[in-house]
């Protein structure tokens, strides 16, 4: 059995890995997708459930109309074409934790079609990944193997979870490497927080993914023996996957045999995959029309309103908090990160003399403690406006960066906002220049030896005065406009 530790360079270098992606995920809705029953993760065991969801005789489904108006925001930032009209269909199987006997899901005729995101080329560059469609269904029930006495001989059904409504996300198979597959996951999981659609919250199901993996010599006409992982709870395994698979399948191919179309498992602690069931033939669910619902209609005029609460997507915010607020690449991409730790940054930025002091305090000063401490922004004893506050008294020349400093550390000690402290240690940088320049002259005339030193080309001795200076000042004095007072000072001494 093949053990996927090739380490011969050469032997991958034969072979072009081809990954397509399968993203399930959960919509933020307050309701089921067909039923009134509450949408929401947890719960006693089928408390959340109705005559619809538990799939009884005479049961008709309704479809949620909020379902539909985010499946339309998420297709439209994925650069989806979404179809004015789509058909639901029955998805036939038989699985314990699917009491109709079928899944509600959508087939030959999805809500939308067509779409792409962009990846890092790797030399500074991008390439678009394709994105075939975005189609409505509902998830299923959840089958529980473990956590109760009995566990060894009976599996248990929650079917808290039927009805819940989802979006397929299915990709070309256009990506080739497992960065390219981990990039491609973390802007759609971008893109979906900030259009607000759902929480992508993997430990909770979320978001669900389910990578395809073939490989193929360069240069062949066709594409290799795909299988598919499945199940796979993060980013990062999904990557460590990829990267096992490609390797197993490298290695069954060199060695004569065939890769076995198959869905297989990943085992995090052991970094390998499983096979899991057989997809040597491709499964007949028997699609048809489902006779209880209508065709979906999604005129322009419907969707034209719904694309109304479409926010400014991550990409396009980068690009303007660079241009307006002057951040760097960097900064900007660390604010527009979230949606609302950008909307933060933003809010304090039209409000303070400087945008960019607030982007330096809010991601060196305040984030910087909020990490040690175990705290959210949200938590931060130093409010916006104390962020604020902070940055003109800088601007203006009131405070230094040192004293700003530990203005920062009695706030986050004694749990007070900033402006509370500053008010209390009214602490003033000195910047009347007569004052600094008696202060140096006091430190010049101290230190005759220092001065010589100076004098003799040993310039660095500079700093030897500023630290005099600023310990006479108790920290006060203006930094600048100490170092080119003492500069000054000592070429005229």
């Amino acid at each position: 059995m093949p053990t996927a530790t090739i380490d011969a360079t050469d032997v991958l270098a034969k072979y072009q890995p081809v990954i397509g992606l399968e993203v399930h995920v959960q919509l933020l809705t307050q309701t089921k997708a067909f039923c009134g029953c509450i949408n929401q993760y947890g719960g006693e065991p089928n408390t959340h459930v109705c005559p619809v969801c538990l799939g009884l005789p005479g049961a008709l489904p309704v479809l949620n109309r909020q379902a539909v108006e985010f499946a339309v925001l998420a297709s439209k930032a994925l650069n989806l074409t979404i179809n004015e009209e789509s058909v639901f269909a029955r998805k036939n199987y038989f699985y314990p934790d699917s009491p109709k006997g079928y899944q509600i899901s959508q087939f030959d005729k999805p809500l939308a079609e067509n779409g792409w995101l962009d990846v890092s080329d790797g030399k500074g560059g991008t390439r678009r990944i394709g994105i075939t469609r975005l189609h409505m269904e509902e998830d299923a029930g959840k089958s529980i193997h473990d956590g109760f006495a009995d566990s060894a001989n009976h599996t248990y059904i929650d079917l808290n979870r039927c009805g819940t409504p989802l979006v397929e996300i299915v990709s070309e198979p256009d990506l080739r490497t497992p960065e390219e597959a981990y990039e491609y996951l973390t802007k759609l999981k971008e893109i979906l927080l900030y259009t607000g659609v759902s929480d992508c919250n993997m430990e909770e199901g979320s978001l669900r993914c389910d990578a395809n993996v073939s490989v193929m010599l360069k240069g062949a006409p066709e594409y290799g023996t795909k299988a598919e992982v499945k199940n796979v709870n993060s980013f990062r395994f999904i990557r460590d996957a990829i990267h096992y698979e490609i390797e197993r399948q490298v290695e069954v191919v060199e060695s004569g045999a065939r890769v076995v179309q198959e869905s297989r498992l990943y085992n995090s602690a052991e970094g390998r995959t499983y096979s899991m069931r057989s997809k040597e033939a491709a499964h007949d669910y028997r699609y048809f029309p489902e006779p209880d619902l209508p065709t979906l209609t999604v005129e322009a005029a419907w969707r034209d309103e719904i694309l109304k609460a479409l926010p400014e997507l991550p990409e396009a915010k980068r690009a303007r908090l660079i241009a307006e607020y002057d951040l760097t690449p960097q900064d900007a991409a660390t604010f527009a990160a979230t949606r609302s730790f950008a909307d933060t940054f933003e809010a304090a930025a039209k409000s303070a003399k400087s945008p960019k002091r607030v982007a330096s305090l809010l991601l060196g000063e305040l984030t910087g403690r909020l990490n040690a401490a175990g705290l959210e922004l949200a938590q931060s004893p130093v409010s916006m406006t104390g962020v604020v506050q902070a940055a003109d008294l800088l601007e203006e020349g009131k405070l230094s960066s040192k004293q700003l400093k530990g203005l920062f550390d009695i706030a986050f000690e004694k749990g007070e906002d900033f402006g509370v402290v500053y008010d209390r240690e009214k602490p003033e940088q000195i910047s009347d220049t007569g004052a600094i320049e008696t202060m140096i002259d006091e430190v010049i005339a101290a230190n005759p030896k220092q001065v010589e030193q100076y004098k003799g080309g040993k310039t660095t001795v500079s700093a030897f005065f500023v630290g005099q200076v600023m310990r006479l000042s108790k920290g006060q004095a203006n930094p600048a406009l100490l170092n080119e007072l003492v500069v000054k000072k000592l070429n005229a001494a």
